[in-house]
C-alpha cells in the first residue's frame, strides 16, 4: 500500500504547485450527489483490503477504496452488519464514499447516522501530510470530532485513507407491517410509536400506505404487532433493499421537470404545504419531496418547518444543492477548509461554491 500512498502524496504536490483541483473518487457511484465535478481524478481504488476486523470488539477498519461489499460479505459471515445501512447506488461503491457522502439508509432512524458509526480515521491533508484521527475501539474518544467530522464533507478537506466504523449484530429476527394512512395519520402514528418501546427500526409512507419495520427478539416483535396491528408484509426484505437504493418508483420515475429533495424537518411536523409528490421516512423526520416548485419556495418552506432542503437529484444546481450556511457557520468551514487544504484543491466546490 506504500506505492499508492506515494502516488497519492505526488498527486496532491503536482496539484499544489500547478495550482489545479483534484477530485477525490473511487468507483464513482456518487458522482451525482452535490454540486457539479471539478478536477483531475485521484483513484482512491488502488487503497484497498481490510485492515482489522474484531468481531468480538465490534469495529472493523479499512481503507479507503475497499468496496462496500466486500465489507458487507465480511460482516454477513459474522452475522454482523453497517446498522446505519449506506446505500451503494451502483457496483462501485467503496468505504471511503460511504464516509465521505454521509448517506445512511432505512435504520438510520433507529440507530443513528455514518457519523454516530465512525470512530476513526486516518487522512491525507492537502501538504500531504498522513493525519491519524480516534481510534479502533469504541470506548476511545480522542479526536472523534475530527473522525466524525469527515463523514458527509465530499472529500473536501483531504483524502481518507482509512476508516474505523463501529458494527453490530444483525437483528434476531424482523418483520414488516403495512397499514392504509393518509399523510396526516401517518405522522401522527409515527410519533405515537415513536414514544413507546417499541422496536421499530424502519418506516416509509408514500401514497396513502405507511409500511413499518420490526427488527429485534421474537417476544419484543410479537408484542408490539399486538400492539400496533397492521397486517404482515412477506418477504420485505426488496422493499427496503430498494428503499435503501432508491431503485422504487417513485424515485426512478422523475420527469424532465421535476427535482428531488431531501427535507430535513422535526418528525412531528404536519404535512408541508409544498406542491408535488412526498415520501416520508425516519419517523417523520425525512420527506422525499419530487417537484418542479422552485429552490427558494422548498428552502423556505423547509425552514418555516424548523428544517433544512438539500437538492438531491435533477433541477438547476446553481441555486446550491445545500442549503445555505448561517454566516458563522460558514466562517468555521472556510477555516477547516483552510486548515486542513490550505491550496484549496480537494473537491473545489462540491459542497459550497465558495469551499
Amino acid at each position: 500500500m506504500e506505492q499508492a500512498l506515494q502516488h497519492f502524496r505526488a498527486s496532491i504536490a503536482s496539484a499544489t504547485g500547478s495550482k489545479r483541483a483534484l477530485r477525490i473518487r473511487g468507483g464513482g457511484s456518487k458522482d451525482w450527489y452535490g454540486q457539479a465535478l471539478q478536477g483531475e481524478p485521484l483513484d482512491t481504488r488502488a487503497h484497498t483490503g481490510i485492515v482489522a476486523y474484531d468481531p468480538t470488539e465490534l469495529v472493523i477498519t479499512a481503507r479507503c477504496g475497499t468496496p462496500l461489499a466486500e465489507i458487507e460479505e465480511v460482516l454477513a459471515g459474522q452475522n454482523q452488519m453497517l446498522a446505519f445501512e449506506p446505500p451503494h447506488f451502483g457496483a462501485g461503491a467503496t468505504i471511503g464514499g460511504v464516509v465521505a457522502s454521509g448517506l445512511s439508509g432505512p435504520r438510520r432512524q433507529a440507530v443513528g447516522s455514518v457519523r454516530d458509526f465512525v470512530l476513526g480515521a486516518v487522512l491525507m491533508d492537502g501538504n500531504g501530510e498522513v493525519l491519524h484521527f480516534g481510534g479502533q475501539v469504541m470506548k476511545n474518544v480522542a479526536g472523534y470530532d475530527v473522525s466524525r467530522l469527515l463523514a458527509g464533507s465530499l472529500g473536501t478537506l483531504g483524502l481518507i485513507l482509512e476508516v474505523s466504523l463501529k458494527v453490530l449484530p444483525r437483528p434476531l429476527l424482523e418483520t414488516t407491517l403495512r397499514f392504509e394512512a393518509d399523510e396526516d395519520d401517518a405522522i401522527r402514528r409515527l410519533n405515537e410509536w415513536g414514544g413507546q418501546p417499541l422496536p421499530i427500526s424502519a418506516c416509509a409512507w408514500h401514497g396513502n400506505v405507511l409500511i413499518v419495520r420490526l427488527s429485534g427478539a421474537e417476544p419484543a416483535i410479537n408484542a408490539a404487532r399486538l400492539r400496533m396491528g397492521g397486517e404482515e408484509v412477506a418477504q420485505a426484505e426488496p422493499f427496503w433493499a430498494e428503499l435503501r437504493e432508491q431503485a422504487n418508483p417513485f424515485f426512478t420515475d422523475l420527469a424532465p421537470s421535476e427535482s428531488l429533495w431531501r427535507l430535513s424537518v422535526p418528525s412531528h411536523v404536519p404535512p408541508l404545504s409544498l406542491p408535488g409528490e412526498q415520501l416520508i421516512e425516519w419517523g417523520g423526520a425525512q420527506r422525499w419531496l419530487k417537484t418542479d416548485a422552485s429552490a427558494t419556495a422548498i428552502r423556505a418552506g423547509a425552514q418555516q418547518a424548523g428544517g433544512h432542503a438539500t437538492l438531491f437529484k435533477g433541477g438547476d444546481k446553481s441555486a446550491g444543492v445545500f442549503h445555505p450556511l448561517a454566516p458563522a457557520v460558514a466562517r468555521i468551514h472556510r477555516n477547516l477548509k483552510n486548515a486542513f487544504d490550505p491550496a484549496g484543491i480537494f473537491n473545489p466546490g462540491r459542497m459550497y461554491s465558495d469551499l
